[in-house]
């Protein structure tokens, strides 16, 4: 850079080492460190859900009553929560997130096996996703979908 396109530049621009060729910063900051982010409870949970409906022998998220509750609640207008953060609570601070899970696992797989994917890819997902360190992953079994048992959800009344 010359002495001239300096002083046009103005008296807040340096080139930084490591920018590239004509690559200016002002401000003496990467323009992707200025300012916060913040990632909303609910965005976490969602991403969560995602992650935890995706491991093999995981039947449900959520107890009986809060997946009958929601099925009811997802066919009313307006409802508040989505179906996707069923059974997921997550506790979401600046840089770390703490994420409570509650899961109704398949007939015949083994809950440890089945937990252990779905820390792992929840962690991963969470972590990926939004940068935040995911400090623990809690999992409640909280029911057991047996293979002649139908889903509690209720029927719905228009087809």
């Amino acid at each position: 850079m010359t002495d001239m396109e300096s002083h046009r530049a103005g008296q807040d621009t340096i080139e930084t080492p490591g920018a590239g060729k004509g690559q200016i910063r002002r401000g003496g900051e990467a323009p992707g460190s200025r300012g916060r982010t913040t990632i909303a409870d609910g965005v976490v949970e969602k991403i969560t859900g995602m992650a935890a409906r995706d491991v093999a022998g995981v039947h449900a998220m959520g107890s009986g009553m809060s997946r009958t509750f929601g099925a009811v609640r997802d066919r009313v207008p307006g409802g508040t929560k989505s179906g996707v953060t069923r059974g997921v609570k997550a506790e979401v601070g600046e840089k770390q997130t703490a994420l409570d899970l509650e899961i109704v696992v398949e007939y015949g797989v083994s809950i440890a096996d089945v937990a252990r994917d779905v820390r792992e890819n929840v962690v991963a997902a969470v972590e990926r996703m939004t940068g935040l360190e995911v400090v623990e992953v809690n999992i409640a079994v909280s029911d057991v979908k047996l293979p002649d048992e139908e889903d509690e959800e209720p029927e719905p009344r228009i087809k």
